[in-house]
């Protein structure tokens, strides 16, 4: 059903107040260029909350803004805006994944069509069901929409030109529960649980680690492949861990102790290969070493000479040619030099005293008189280098002594009060936790004399709660011997067919009702007619309880062919004179 507008700028400005894009009746916008941030026409048509399509439900228009609504024209009928100075109309909470409104108020002489005309403008209609009592529920398409819907909430419709009572009529638009809505919203639901489960279960299998491959099982033609692996370094580790599982397994006998045998013997013939390799290594890093030990005494003889010019240029005849940047510049690189050759200085000592802590006396007197020359000379030359590193090294640390004096006597002027105070809290908390021990130790003691007359107590207590139950086991042996002897009967009475005081009403009430039947009853109606009065009745304990007593009711058969039925019937009178 297609409706044309009569005065769609109404509309749109209705629209435009609340903040949306207006639609026409086909679900697209009045205005194209419609700017709900700008409130104007820029050009552009912008990415709405409120457009067809999104599903999104705009943010609740906050109550201290006002809302100007207008006349809104349509076809057949004339929207009047509410008292804008009356509160909002009220609405019930929100059902999740609401589609449906209700809308009450209509106008007597309302039809359907002009429904559609008013509220087709929100969007599209899937259903409407009206009711004769001037109201109707409508289904939209999408929950966006029932917001829509909800702003025509207090106008005043009127049809025609009319002003019959009958012709209009005030508009109450809120929220209506449908079971359409929830089943769609519950499917929606599951459908994103359904997502994210399968998201989660995805990246669990990604960041699971891989599982270790399967080891085959043993036989002969695998023993000798495992044992050719074995000799193969590259393949050794995957072949060891195969014969670990064959012996974890038990696969061990007599039939296969040589093959294991042999298979271990090829593993210890690795620890000589592992062995020979670890001492290749320990060459190579014994040669790595001495290459780093002669690169860093070269770069330590380089930061010498750098230090020396630093020097050089820092003595009166220099000094006074440069200027005061460059002096602070070069006094900078100078304090930068010294401390990387520091550094490097203290590494190389390191490195040497290692040297000199694994050499043993065996290696010592069997080197020759040669190498003792020639380590003397070597030592020499390190001792000259050690020299001057430790003078500069004396300098620095003198410096900084002479700092750290003059630091620590300002630290210590100020500090000295904040100390005096410290101290004085430390003896009030030290005092505050003596007087709290001995006043615990006090209550410790009281509470040690009154757990002793507990203690006491609680022994009286028993003896004579032990004189009580001997008095009471005499007490209910003589009322045993009492009892045998008075009532003989009561043996008489358990032996009754009636074993309950709710069996006795039962055979009350079904012996009244077979009586107002005299030609009897079946079980099926005699329980309806029990059911009335209690649920929990079941039909097994009623015809045991009845066929138990014989001379109360009794079980007749009566009909012809197919109509066979079991009827009770009450012969209580007829038992009286029999019994």
């Amino acid at each position: 059903m297609t409706l044309p507008m009569s005065d769609p700028t109404a509309w749109a400005t209705a629209m435009n107040n609340l903040g949306m894009a207006p639609l026409g009746i086909a679900g697209q916008p009045i205005l194209p260029d419609f700017d709900p941030a700008l409130g104007m026409m820029t050009g552009i048509p912008p990415i709405t909350p409120m457009m067809p399509g999104l599903g999104i439900v705009p943010p609740p228009i906050p109550p201290d803004m006002p809302v100007v609504k207008e006349i809104i024209h349509c076809k057949s009928c004339t929207l009047f805006p509410p008292n804008p100075n009356l509160p909002p109309p009220a609405t019930r909470e929100r059902p999740p994944g609401c589609k449906t409104v209700f809308v009450g108020g209509l106008p007597e002489n309302g039809t359907e069509q002009i429904i559609v005309e008013v509220f087709e403008q929100c969007g599209e209609i899937i259903a409407i069901r009206k009711s004769k009592k001037n109201f109707c529920h409508i289904r939209f398409a999408e929950e966006y929409m029932v917001d829509k819907a909800l702003y025509l909430s207090g106008y005043r419709i009127r049809l025609g030109s009319s002003t019959d009572k009958k012709d209009t009529g005030r508009l109450h638009v809120d929220f209506a529960q449908a079971r359409d809505d929830l089943y769609e919203w519950e499917c929606k639901q599951r459908m994103l649980a359904r997502e994210e489960r399968h998201r989660r279960r995805m990246e669990e299998e990604r960041l699971r680690p891989p599982s270790p491959p399967p080891v085959v099982h043993y036989s002969d033609h695998e023993c000798s492949i495992v044992a050719e692996k074995l000799k193969d370094d590259s393949k050794f580790s995957e072949a060891v861990q195969t014969l670990l599982t064959w012996i974890e397994r038990g696969e061990v006998n007599r039939r296969s102790a040589n093959n294991f045998y042999s298979m271990i013997q090829s593993a210890n013939s690795h620890v000589r290969r592992l062995v020979n390799e670890k001492a290749a290594h320990e060459k190579d890093m014994e040669e790595a070493k001495e290459k780093f030990k002669q690169a860093l005494s070269g770069i330590l003889i380089q930061f010498e000479q750098i230090v020396a010019v630093y020097h050089s240029a820092s003595k009166q005849k220099a000094w006074d040619h440069f200027t005061k940047a460059q002096r602070k510049n070069i006094s900078v690189w100078c304090k930068q030099a010294e401390e990387i050759r520091n550094i490097h200085n203290d590494e190389l000592m390191g490195i040497r005293r290692e040297e000199e802590m694994e050499m043993s006396d065996d290696e010592i007197e069997e080197t020759t008189e040669t190498k003792e020359t020639e380590e003397s000379v070597s030592q020499a030359e390190a001792l000259k280098e050690e020299n001057d590193s430790l003078r500069w090294q004396l300098d620095a640390y003198r410096n900084e002594v002479e700092l750290l004096k003059q630091e620590q006597g300002k630290a210590h002027r100020e500090d000295d009060p904040n100390k005096e105070q410290q101290l004085k809290l430390l003896q009030q908390a030290l005092q505050g936790m003596q007087q709290h021990l001995l006043k615990v130790q006090e209550e410790y003691k009281k509470k040690e004399a009154e757990l002793e007359k507990l203690k006491d107590d609680k022994l009286q207590v028993e003896k004579m709660l032990e004189n009580l139950k001997e008095k009471e086991s005499c007490a209910s042996r003589l009322c045993a011997s009492n009892q045998d002897s008075e009532y003989p009967l009561e043996k008489t009475m358990n032996s009754s067919p009636i074993k309950s005081e709710r069996e006795a009403l039962l055979v009350g009430i079904i012996s009244t009702f077979l009586h107002v039947h005299p030609f009897g009853a079946s079980i099926e109606y005699i329980c309806s007619y029990l059911h009335r009065l209690d649920n929990k009745i079941c039909t097994s304990d009623v015809e045991c309880l009845m066929g138990r007593l014989q001379h109360t009711f009794k079980q007749e058969m009566t009909g012809v062919g197919a109509s066979l039925e079991k009827r009770w019937k009450f012969c209580g009178f007829e038992g009286l004179k029999l019994t």
